[in-house]
């Protein structure tokens, strides 16, 4: 918001944007949001054109981890309710990314389907790694994006119940269109007490989801 308008008492503005996204591999959606503020959270949950389930707005702060997706083009795991259009454009520049590009991003629901789940789905599932499932969203996404860099740093080995705690625990993101980076707690928020059953899904997943990484598939 223009400071000079909060000064004044004034509202300022909105800045209308338009974005398209290509949304778990499906077709490009363009979406037209009347104010760049608008978090992608939201954009993902509107009925139309898309009407997620999964990602939910949990905290609203980016504090627990309910809304998270993963940006395939940025290789992030982001917090949707604090990922404003404002803030993906940002991104975009940061990471060398065309404007008009379309944004792909990947939800729970795009990891797999009933008859064909992902290994973190069907781990989650063997093991009973959820209770009220509130949570399930942020601990497959970000088992997902734990496993994502793993991969990507050449560590294949499966996670030690102290690696897993440790990143559900003190997960941090690094913003990358502040200077200086900006650092910020990202957690994985739980409160039925199912933690133990997430650590051994993560685990049991671990080797199946790295060998689909290293096909090149989601």
């Amino acid at each position: 918001m223009n400071q000079r308008a909060v000064a004044a008492g004034l509202a300022a503005a909105p800045t209308p944007a338009t974005i398209t996204i290509i949304l778990n591999g499906a077709a490009p959606q363009t979406i037209t949001v009347p104010d760049d503020s608008v978090p992608l959270l939201y954009v993902l949950r509107n009925p139309q054109p898309f009407g997620l389930k999964g990602p939910k707005f949990g905290c609203g702060f980016g504090q627990c981890g309910a809304c998270e997706v993963f940006l395939p083009d940025f290789g992030l795991a982001a917090r949707s309710c604090q990922a404003t259009i404002a803030k993906l454009f940002a991104f975009y520049a940061v990471f060398h990314v065309p404007v008009f590009v379309p944004l792909k991003v990947l939800s729970l629901e795009g990891l797999g389907t009933t008859a064909n789940p992902h290994p973190l789905q069907s781990a989650f599932i063997s093991q009973q790694a959820g209770q009220c499932a509130y949570c399930v969203n942020a601990m497959i996404m970000g088992a997902y994006g734990f496993l994502h860099a793993r991969q990507t740093s050449g560590n294949l080995a499966i996670p030690t119940d102290a690696e897993v705690k440790d990143y559900y625990t003190n997960s941090t993101f690094t913003d990358p269109t502040v200077t200086p980076n900006k650092v910020t707690p990202t957690p994985y928020l739980c409160r039925c007490g199912a933690h133990l059953r997430f650590i051994k899904a993560v685990q049991t997943a671990t080797p199946a989801t790295l060998a689909r990484f290293a096909k090149g598939m989601i």
